[in-house]
């Protein structure tokens, strides 16, 4: 194998790991909240709102989209969501200014209730508006947080974004661990590194066991043994785990410190109200979900390494979420 063989095989794998590791980071805090409504008492649907309270964060001077002439309405309005992965861990800093890891938009059409489920790569190529050149989309959070990354795929894909949720990498060991963690049947001996990317940190046997949060993450991102189907089920095991264990009544008692590892670890601009809605939606009647994904290929500028999207998938791409959404003009002129 040639160098720059190697060079590409190792950015590949770099690329692969930190999809499925935030998969997982934004899924399981979302989950947890959603799922709770539907069997929260008075207190704890107290402490429900006082999460999603703790979590609401508004972008400055962004009362709607450009793409709107008002402001969507979640309970009758076809709506975007953008949700932002940040590996802001201690060893990174956590700092506002980090580079988010990877980038999901969901858009949501209430008529037919489908939802598309697009992953943006962080090394996509493109247009920053609040610095005013391209380079990598994971940047726009380092230059303006939220709302510079909103506006970064609003030029994008030309639709509107009108929620956020922003989740760090801590909240999936923290959910964990404040359950007191989780059971899961191992299936195979492993070795793999933990969240401060020490390697070999985390080691585990096969059989039936309570797994913490750097424990589970490491079973869900391990890619050594199988393939990715078998990968994929491992995490849908590990977010079943999660949900059973929260519905437990022994785990009542810890809730308390289930809604602080979520409210201290996620921003969003859905309001406690919006937030009941939507797990009222979703549980009522599932979303059928249409995976999507931005087609190009690996690009070097500089010496750099950057994702080069393909422009004629992206027109497409852009026509199908305006058509989901059920947009039929360009942006609102200010």
């Amino acid at each position: 194998m040639t160098n720059r063989s190697r060079e590409d095989f190792s950015l590949n794998k770099r690329r692969k790991l930190r999809k499925r590791r935030v998969a997982l980071v934004i899924l399981v805090p979302l989950m947890i909240l959603f799922a709770f409504t539907a069997f929260l008492g008075t207190h704890f649907y107290g402490e429900f709102k006082r999460t999603a309270n703790a979590s609401f964060e508004e972008i400055e001077g962004r009362e709607k989209s450009p793409h709107r002439e008002e402001a969507v309405k979640i309970d009758k309005d076809n709506f975007s969501m953008l949700i932002i992965g940040v590996d802001d861990s201690e060893k990174r800093g956590f700092g506002e200014n980090s580079r988010s890891d990877a980038l999901l938009l969901l858009t949501v059409n209430q008529k037919d209730h489908t939802a598309k489920l697009l992953s943006i790569p962080r090394d996509s190529y493109v247009f920053i508006p609040q610095e005013g050149y391209e380079t990598r989309i994971n940047h726009a959070h380092a230059f303006g947080g939220p709302k510079a990354t909103i506006e970064t795929v609003e030029n994008l894909l030309e639709i509107p974004v009108d929620y956020y949720a922003r989740i760090n990498f801590q909240a999936f060991m923290e959910v964990i661990d404040a359950l007191g963690g989780i059971d899961v049947d191992v299936p195979f001996a492993f070795s793999e590194q933990d969240s401060e990317d020490r390697a070999g940190a985390i080691s585990l046997e096969p059989g039936l066991q309570t797994l913490n949060g750097e424990e589970a993450l490491a079973l869900a991102r391990t890619r050594k043994i199988d393939n990715d189907i078998e990968r994929g089920k491992r995490q849908q095991e590990i977010i079943k785990a999660v949900i059973r264990k929260a519905a437990s009544v022994d785990s009542f008692s810890k809730y308390d410190d289930v809604f602080d590892a979520i409210g201290s670890n996620m921003k969003t601009n859905l309001t406690f109200g919006e937030m009941k809605y939507l797990a009222q939606f979703a549980i009522k009647d599932p979303l059928t979900i249409e995976s999507k994904t931005l087609e190009g290929q690996d690009s070097t500028l500089g010496g750099a390494y950057y994702y080069q999207l393909d422009q004629e998938a992206l027109e497409l791409l852009k026509t199908d979420l305006q058509s989901h959404l059920e947009l039929h003009d360009g942006p609102i002129e200010q």
